[in-house]
């Protein structure tokens, strides 16, 4: 190994080194980057290739840093350039790098639009500040922050980041309204005067992105003039949070409660080792400098000098000839820095197709560059507490916010002290106490006062339904303190339409006149591109009011409008089947149903048609029939109290009902209507197809009424359209004239107006909501409505029951299911019962015929049934009540049965008897004992 060591040839490679040299940061930063140098080529003796640093002071300036540059490409033809420490520097640096084939690696160039130059010869060994974005938006979300104002320093560096920001905030629908640069060499005074003019704003969420430097005298004067309290919330970028630790407890204690989004970088044993080693030789070389702190540039600079070496190596490997330039011009010798003197190196494409595929585990986490850069995919989200930074969470791209890395599920965020020493999340955004007082424009409106009252006297007062319902809903508000505004009335111009008049009031809002506007303004389409509105706070749409008239019938056959013609003629077949079931199940066993066809039929139709006043005097004796009897008296019954009831509310309740149904009647007839002047309703109107000439404008309620009053044929109108507000307050003047049918077209409703974005919109949809669903919008209506006063308006006042009132087939047809199918049922068992009883006919085999067999049926179903309890209980009876009953001979009383004798036709025996007595019951009760040859 010794011999080979000594035959060995090391082959020397120049690198460049552009850095802030008067600056501590760069004494760290150079400390770590010579650390790496000597513990690479410590490890790895037998490398053939040794990184040699040639170092250049940029002195913080760009065209010193550009100058450097020059110099080493020129006069020392260095491989590579590790530098220079800020975005500003390194464009320049970056195209003279591409013209020379000289890799340029930046480790703390942060800025994104350095991307933008996309030099194949440009490698970021540190991350991109837009990666950061995901993790800040993801806050901003998390804790529901609807507008966020952005701090940054007043240079290429602070500015290339905003664009990004402002695009990764809408794309969570939250809004920037404004942004503030400082400069870098502004002063405490000037500081303070922007952060006065933020503190007046209404945004309380602050993204600050800065140097360390300038960022906490921005802190430590933000928290002097009071920006520093409960619901302020500040959020620092990694630039800033990686220095945290070199600043003094004065400045932390001033930063209680900001939160920081850094790179997270593994606590590992070996960055651990690197620490103390570090620290250890970087004071023992730089005596005078105390309490320096390694941060993560100081990190990614040694990572970056490993990942040179390791390329330097690989190129050396394939070729052991010497690195050198080509077309190197040596005429301007005397000019250092003359651009048309140096050449192009030899080794930068392999240089940079080696870096590019260098991937190794370092002290600051895997080293990959993906398109030139290094990608981080994990941020750390810490929060100032006592003397540092307290870690509460993590920001991944693939799980968003979580609490602890490594977990199976997503973990809440640790504890958060918000400023002030708050634990309650800040809701983002203040009306600002000491600031300006809400200035809020309010309608005049000439003819529906009740929306917009003015009262003139020592000092004009403002009264309104709207104004009442936004002081309720002010006083929902879940403010610390009270809202303050000034309710400033906006004259109408001369000649303006209301729909100009309200598009000019809102566009008030739009250029800042307003700070919102509080009246009834409709929401529209063509409004809600430039404000916000509300939610509604009245019914939405446009109706159309009619006059209404009585109609009750007088005519002389009004008694067959409570039924409909499907329910009479139900009912008359239902009263004839009724009768014929009856009649089948009594003819055999009641006299009552029997004689004559004529007197038969006129039985049954009687029977049937008399229960419907309960007047039938027949007895029922089957029970059958009573079943069937008993259903049907519940359905008359049902059907007679409903009759009543409506034929009563025809003739004695007044039946109102509208002069015109729908809007294609007035079309049709070519009615005039009316609408407001200068309304967007004339719009919707043209557009269904009504004709200019058939409009009529109206201003007041009292023109309406006139104009309806009148009606289309004397030059008044046959219906007037208005919003539903506007109308139902019509109507609770004239509710006994005007019924209101619709809505027609549908509209949002009336809601406040609020700059586009305010956050002031939420909190008062809301504040609304609970005022809609309280008592009090009760009672603001009944204030400006009178809904109470007039107790013959109802308090609804929407389209009256327009139905016809006659009762129909729909209501009863279960009814007369239940009837039927008791009527059937009761017609099978009987016919069952009865062929089961003279099945001896129908199966005679001594009678071929079938007709004939069918027809002996019939005869004995016409004929009574003498085995019915019925006439086994009465005997036979005649046409003078009389009740005939067979007696025996032996009784002196009663003659004797037929069935006695021998000689009767039912005798068993040959022998002829003597003829029995007959026993005559009167209707006087008088027995009487007769021969039968009397």
């Amino acid at each position: 190994m010794a011999a080979m060591a000594q035959n060995q040839t090391i082959i020397p490679v120049k690198v460049g080194v552009v850095l802030d040299l008067k600056s501590e940061v760069a004494e760290i930063w150079l400390s770590c980057m010579e650390m790496a140098l000597s513990d690479f080529y410590a490890s790895r003796a037998h490398f053939n290739t040794r990184l040699v640093f040639k170092t250049r002071d940029s002195n913080g300036d760009v065209v010193d840093a550009a100058a450097a540059a020059l110099d080493l490409i020129k006069n020392e033809e260095v491989q590579a350039i590790i530098g220079p420490a800020q975005s500003t520097q390194a464009k320049f640096i970056i195209e003279l790098g591409e013209k020379s084939k000289v890799p340029i690696i930046s480790f703390s160039a942060t800025t994104p639009s350095l991307t933008s130059i996309r030099s194949p010869y440009f490698f970021r060994t540190t991350t991109n500040d837009s990666s950061q974005l995901g993790a800040i938006s993801s806050l901003v979300k998390a804790f529901g922050w609807r507008e966020v104002a952005p701090i940054y320093v007043d240079s290429e560096f602070g500015e290339g980041l905003i664009p990004y920001l402002t695009d990764a905030l809408e794309e969570i629908d939250v809004r920037v309204p404004y942004r503030i640069s400082i400069s870098p060499s502004a002063t405490d005074e000037e500081i303070v005067a922007e952060l006065y003019k933020l503190k007046k704003m209404q945004t309380r969420v602050f993204v600050v992105h800065m140097w360390y430097n300038l960022g906490s005298r921005l802190l430590a004067k933000a928290n002097e003039i009071g920006m520093m309290e409960e619901g302020f919330v500040w959020i620092i970028t990694d630039n800033f949070g990686y220095l945290l630790g070199k600043l003094n407890s004065s400045v932390i204690s001033s930063m209680q409660g900001v939160l920081s989004v850094t790179t997270y970088v593994p606590e590992t044993d070996e960055l651990s080792r690197f620490k103390v080693q570090w620290k250890t030789k970087f004071q023992r070389e730089n005596p005078t400098i105390h309490g320096a702190q390694l941060d993560v540039f100081g990190l990614w600079a040694y990572d970056t000098v490993f990942a040179l070496a390791m390329a330097v190596e690989r190129i050396g490997i394939n070729n052991s000839k010497s690195f050198g330039f080509l077309n190197t011009n040596s005429k301007s010798a005397n000019y250092s820095t003359d651009l048309e003197a140096f050449g192009v190196s030899k080794k930068g494409q392999e240089f940079c197709d080696a870096l590019s595929s260098t991937k190794f585990r370092g002290i600051a986490g895997n080293f990959s560059l993906v398109n030139g850069q290094l990608e981080s995919s994990t941020f750390k989200i810490a929060n100032v507490n006592g003397v540092g930074g307290r870690t509460i969470g993590f920001w991944t791209e693939q799980n968003g916010l979580i609490g602890k890395l490594g977990s199976d599920h997503s973990t809440p965020l640790g504890q958060i002290i918000w400023p002030g020493d708050s634990t309650s999340v800040p809701k983002g955004w203040e009306i600002p106490i000491k600031g300006k007082v809400l200035k809020i424009g309010v309608p005049v409106n000439d003819g529906f006062t009740e929306f917009v009252k003015m009262t003139h006297g020592n000092k004009a007062e403002i009264t309104s339904f709207p104004i009442d319902v936004f002081r309720a809903a002010v006083d929902e508000l879940p403010y610390d303190h009270d809202l303050p505004y000034e309710l400033v009335p906006f004259e109408r111009t001369d000649g303006a339409n209301a729909e100009t008049y309200y598009n000019d009031l809102v566009y008030q809002v739009y250029n800042g006149t307003f700070d919102a506007v509080v009246g009834d303004t409709t929401i529209r389409a063509n409004r809600s591109r430039f404000v916000d509105f509300t939610l509604p706070f009245t019914d939405s749409g446009v109706v159309m009011v009619v006059p209404i008239k009585d109609n009750k019938s007088k005519n002389a056959w009004v008694f067959l409008k409570p039924l409909t013609w499907d329910l009479w003629l139900t009912s008359s077949l239902f009263f004839v089947f009724i009768g014929f079931v009856v009649w089948v199940l009594e003819h055999r066993i009641n006299d009552d149903f029997r004689g004559p066809p004529s007197h038969q039929i006129g039985t049954s139709f009687w029977f049937s048609f008399s229960t419907m006043v309960f007047a039938h005097r027949e007895k029922v004796v089957s029970n059958l029939a009573r079943f069937v009897v008993i259903i049907w008296m519940f359905v008359v019954l049902i059907l007679t109290q409903s009759y009543t009831a409506s034929l009563t509310s025809i003739l004695t309740v007044e039946q109102l009902q509208p002069t015109v149904k729908d809007i294609s009647q007035l079309l049709k007839n070519g009615e005039n209507i009316g609408y407001v002047e200068g309304g967007f309703v004339y719009g919707l109107l043209r557009q269904v197809g009504f004709e200019r000439s058939r409009f009529k404008t109206f201003k007041t309620a009292e023109e309406c009424d006139e104009l309806l009053s009148k009606g289309s044929a004397n030059g008044g109108v046959a219906a007037a359209f208005h919003e539903t507000p506007y109308m139902k307050l019509f109507l609770a003047k004239y509710c006994s004239k005007y019924a209101m049918i619709g809505p027609i077209f549908k509209t949002a409703g009336l809601g406040f107006v609020f700059p586009k974005g305010s956050p002031l919109v939420a909190d008062m949809s809301r504040a609304i909501l609970n005022v809609t669903e309280g008592d009090n919008m009760k009672e603001i209506e009944n204030k400006w409505f009178r809904v109470e006063e007039q107790s013959d308006c109802p308090a609804d006042h929407s389209q009256p029951e327009i139905s016809s009132n006659s009762l129909s087939l729909e209501s009863f047809w279960g009814l007369f299911l239940i009837a039927g199918v008791a009527s059937v049922a009761s017609l099978i068992i009987f016919a069952i019962t009865f062929a089961y009883k003279h099945r001896h006919i129908l199966f005679d085999s001594s009678e071929p015929s079938v007709r004939k067999r069918v027809g002996s049926m019939f005869k004995n179903f016409d004929q009574k049934d003498l085995s019915s309890h019925t006439f086994r209980k009465s005997g036979f009876r005649d046409g003078n009540d009389t009740v005939i009953a067979s007696g025996s001979p032996n009784n002196s009383n009663c003659p004797p049965s037929p069935l006695s004798y021998s000689n009767s036709p039912f005798s068993f025996s040959g022998q002829a008897s003597p003829e029995p007595a007959i026993l005559i019951i009167s209707n006087d009760f008088e027995m009487q004992t007769i021969s039968p040859s009397v």
